[in-house]
């Protein structure tokens, strides 16, 4: 028998949190671990109850969410991120996407697509509304014009190693989420999809060498 999947959620309106609470323990397969208002509750919340998944609201009184977000990242906490917001402006969603949470959906996404990408986030699946997706694919757009960040170059290095996510975010002193990160963002300026054209095209380009 599988083990719940175990949910923090943070936004500063009772009624939302009181919405999803209902939502979450009326269903099976999940287990709500508490509540949060802000960003800053959010993540010493996180650190007592160790959830699977926070569901993490943005703009909030009591500290930001991709605040909170880099904060958790940065203390590599275990808890998956998955941003449930009203906003999908580029302002919103690529800060908290490089900041390390693992998905962002829109509040108005269906029930069934909610409990989906809490399940994909608990495994680590990045998880991106349709509306989301498309403003990272243009915010990234262009392949091979923008040069690789010095971690990216360290990540790509380190990936022409064989060397896995988890391996890497060891030795580089970054969570899983900022690995996966950094390589969708070396994949769309390299114009590749996966580990192996990756380190192909970063040979023939001579960035590898």
């Amino acid at each position: 028998m599988t083990r719940d999947i175990s949910v923090l959620i943070v936004d500063d309106h009772p009624v939302v949190r009181d919405g999803l609470r209902g939502m979450f323990e009326s269903a099976p397969g999940f287990t709500v671990l508490g509540e949060a208002s802000g960003g800053i509750e959010a993540v010493e919340k996180a650190a007592t109850l160790d959830p699977d998944v926070i569901l993490m609201d943005l703009r909030m009184p009591g500290g930001a969410g991709v605040d909170a977000i880099r904060e958790l990242t940065r203390r590599s906490a275990r808890a998956k991120v998955l941003v449930l917001t009203t906003y999908d402006t580029d302002s919103d969603t690529l800060p908290a996407i490089e900041a390390g949470a693992t998905g962002y959906l829109l509040k108005d996404a269906p029930r069934d697509e909610l409990f989906t990408a809490v399940r994909a986030a608990a495994e680590g699946r990045t998880v991106l509304s349709p509306a989301v997706a498309s403003r990272l694919v243009s915010a990234v757009r262009a392949p091979g014009n923008e040069p690789l960040s010095a971690r990216e170059r360290e990540v790509l290095t380190l990936v022409a190693k064989g060397t896995s996510n988890r391996e890497i975010a060891r030795v580089l002193f970054i969570s899983e989420a900022t690995v996966k990160t950094h390589l969708t963002h070396l994949y769309a300026k390299l114009g590749v999809k996966d580990r192996a054209a990756a380190v192909a095209v970063a040979y023939d380009r001579g960035i590898l060498g």
